[in-house]
């Protein structure tokens, strides 16, 4: 009987190991490692560099940087929030920890005060204190839950303006339409706290970063413009709002000068401030920043930098790029590559696509990239 037990017992094992491979798991599939990715096919300047900063940062967007050093990093399609540590100051994140999970296309992120703001796509969050609470955050505070609910260009990018107030974009519900509500296609601002809400400036499409001039504390913009016009038309726009209550032409004009086939007759263009900066056509410009840094060369301070996430719709791919546009006052002098070869024009395929810009203590320019899902570090290093 134990002889039968044994034999029965190295069959069944015998059987087992020969079944292994006759219906295998199927095997994950796993992006590849940001640290295999071609960095050595980004153009830069003279004297820059580029390293990766932090890698697995699935679906990084929007970027803002503590005082203390905390990146906070949004996602959009994830509806997840980051924190990201460089816990022992060697330009890599070492540590990253989840503030939220399960938001709706939590876009946008700002720190004040101590506290992270997060906008998902009607409603602004708080998080107080976060920083001493990386690894077990608080529940939200709800700021101001009235924005529309739409999510086509519902996401949200948000920023501290140098009034202290918190400017929140809500997008155009459409490609094209003209709507009554007068909230959308525009960039609001309200209080800390989430009273005041007021409309700053109307006729932007779809904007997913702003930011002020150093000096003059005016505002600069991106702005997406409207599809299925051709490869070549409209332009993105960089645009300048040295004023309150100025309206960019959506739905009316694009670009400044090219009246909608739709809705064209009803306004003409002279009605509107044109762009600043005409960029390419489905380009995406989102993430925009002033260096006001100094490590860069002179020529570099208050400059403006753009990340062109990349065009989804163009018959040859245009932008997965950043761009940096000299100004001499408020006039563009020229809008020329800083880094680029995320795409390759060649074989037009692309293997990354910029989102943000930050600027670390140090001088150094962080760029986020919500395709290969790392966050990369440009460099200056020459003379």
């Amino acid at each position: 009987m134990k002889i039968f037990s044994f034999l029965f017992l190295a069959f069944f094992i015998s059987l087992s190991f020969s079944c292994k491979n006759v219906n295998p798991p199927k095997p994950q599939i796993f992006r590849k490692a940001v640290t295999e990715l071609p960095l050595e096919r980004i153009r830069l300047p003279e004297g820059f560099s580029i390293d990766v900063y932090a890698e697995n940062i699935t679906n990084a967007r929007s970027m803002s940087l503590s005082p203390d050093g905390t990146l906070f990093v949004s996602t959009r399609d994830k509806g997840v929030v980051y924190a990201l540590r460089d816990t022992n100051n060697d330009y890599h994140a070492d540590v990253v920890h989840t503030i939220a999970k399960g938001l709706k296309m939590p876009n946008g992120v700002a720190f004040r005060n101590g506290s992270l703001y997060v906008a998902e796509v009607s409603r602004i969050l708080r998080y107080d204190n976060i920083e001493a609470n990386l690894t077990n955050p608080p529940a939200p505070v709800v700021v101001y839950d009235k924005f529309p609910t739409d999510t086509h260009h519902g996401w949200k990018y948000i920023a501290f303006g140098p009034d202290g107030k918190l400017y929140v974009p809500v997008g155009a519900p459409c490609n094209i339409c003209e709507r009554e509500e007068e909230i959308y296609a525009s960039i609001t601002r309200m209080n800390p706290d989430g009273t005041g809400l007021e409309i700053v400036q109307r006729g932007v499409r779809n904007t997913v970063g702003f930011t002020w001039h150093p000096e003059t504390k005016e505002m600069w913009f991106t702005d997406n413009n409207r599809d299925w016009m051709g490869d070549d038309k409209p332009a993105c726009e960089v645009n300048h709002a040295p004023r309150d209550s100025m309206h960019f032409g959506f739905p009316y004009c694009h670009q400044g000068d090219m009246p909608d086939p739709e809705f064209g007759a009803k306004r003409p263009c002279s009605d509107f401030t044109p762009p600043a900066q005409k960029l390419g056509a489905h380009t995406a410009p989102l993430g925009i920043e002033f260096y006001t840094a100094k490590q860069f060369p002179k020529a570099y301070r208050n400059q403006i930098f753009v990340a062109e996430h990349g065009s989804w719709n163009r018959s040859k791919k245009i932008g997965y790029r950043v761009m940096m546009l000299t100004l001499e006052g408020n006039k563009v002098l020229s809008y020329e590559p800083f880094a680029d070869g995320w795409l390759d024009e060649g074989k037009d395929d692309v293997w990354g696509r910029p989102v943000d810009i930050e600027l670390l203590p140090d001088g150094s320019m962080l760029v986020s990239d919500d395709y290969a899902d790392a966050i990369y570090r440009i460099v200056y290093t020459g003379k």
